[in-house]
């Protein structure tokens, strides 16, 4: 496809609605006429800076301004003039920090903007058949669809990142497993939920991590835990035994690094949500009194609402005084 013809295709995904009037607002320096090699790396250096700003301090406040204006600079490279064999190095940049500030605006619940950066990342992956970052665009589609309630359409797009799942690495297949195991247990299917784990289990167990790309460098048993730990929550509260969640979401809770603080504080509200609901609730008040503090020091609309159903599932141990400090700290965190 002539890149006059893809930018017209996807301008839509990009620019349509709220979107385009966010990006018209950012103010960016103008576009090079030719494209350097300089300027991809400055892509993914953005990239990578803006992901460890969003673990560290969720997407809802500065990251998002300043990753958008980030953004708004890359994409209008593409209309710049590419030499030929940095055009595959561009298009996979542009895909990787649209997948950065799509997160960003997920994070903040701009859930149509995000949903447009998502498919944006997708096409300029596709546009020079880069696998890996086409996956990862996937993954985030699948969260966000299955975050919105929509686990059936969350389930579509792991198993479209899937395709040709032999162009993909161990980290990468392992992560689209997860998406499938988080859709799977929001729909109650118990048996495919737990093959979906195994699956990612084997892949994760193959990882070379010197093997995996850059995008990949999030992906380590924390995250691998804490993924797994997130499928096996939602089948606990339906039924199913809770002790390998109650683990892995342990592991999750002591493994992650203070960089990743979101990521943390995810694991650490499930744990002491899924210890509530199964009658711990002093183990689950020291955790969720963790958990209190580190959502209160993040920018995540994302992390206020797991805190919200902490505080929903504690009113079955209303008669605790302590439960019922704990809920009303809470209430008026996530009121902030």
């Amino acid at each position: 496809m002539e890149r006059r013809n893809f930018l017209a295709a996807t301008s839509t995904a990009i620019a349509a609605g709220p979107l385009l009037q966010l990006l018209a607002a950012t103010p960016a320096p103008a576009a090079p006429a030719v494209v350097r090699p300089a300027d991809v790396e400055q892509i993914h250096s953005a990239a990578t800076t803006l992901r460890s700003w969003d673990n560290l301090y969720g997407g809802a406040g500065v990251v998002r301004d300043t990753a958008l204006a980030q953004l708004r600079w890359a994409a209008a490279l593409l209309n710049s003039r590419c030499p030929a064999p940095l055009r595959g190095d561009l298009f996979s940049a542009v895909s990787r920090l649209a997948t950065v500030v799509g997160a960003s605006a997920f994070d903040a619940f701009a859930h149509e903007d995000a949903q447009r950066l998502f498919a944006f990342a997708t096409a300029c992956s596709e546009e020079v058949d880069n696998w890996p970052l086409r996956a990862i665009s996937y993954n985030l589609r699948s969260r966000q669809a299955i975050w919105r309630g929509d686990p059936d359409t969350g389930l579509t797009l792991a198993e479209l990142g899937l395709a040709r799942a032999d162009r993909l690495s161990p980290a990468e297949r392992s992560m689209l497993h997860n998406a499938r195991a988080r859709a799977l247990a929001k729909m109650g299917r118990t048996q495919p939920t737990l093959a979906a784990i195994g699956a990612s289990d084997d892949s994760f167990a193959s990882i070379v991590p010197a093997a995996e790309g850059p995008w990949m460098a999030y992906y380590d048993s924390a995250q691998h835990h804490g993924d797994t730990g997130h499928a096996l929550f939602d089948l606990a509260l339906a039924g199913h035994p809770p002790q390998e969640a109650l683990r892995r979401l342990q592991t999750a809770v002591d493994s992650h690094g203070d960089g990743f603080a979101r990521s943390r504080a995810f694991s650490r509200t499930k744990l002491a949500t899924l210890q509530m609901a199964a009658s711990d609730p002093e183990q689950a008040l020291a955790e969720g009194l963790s958990a209190l503090a580190e959502v209160s020091d993040l920018r995540s609309l994302r992390a206020n609402h797991e805190l919200a159903e902490l505080g929903r599932v504690a009113h079955r141990h209303r008669s605790l005084a302590d439960v019922r400090d704990l809920r009303e700290q809470i209430a008026a965190a996530v009121a902030l």
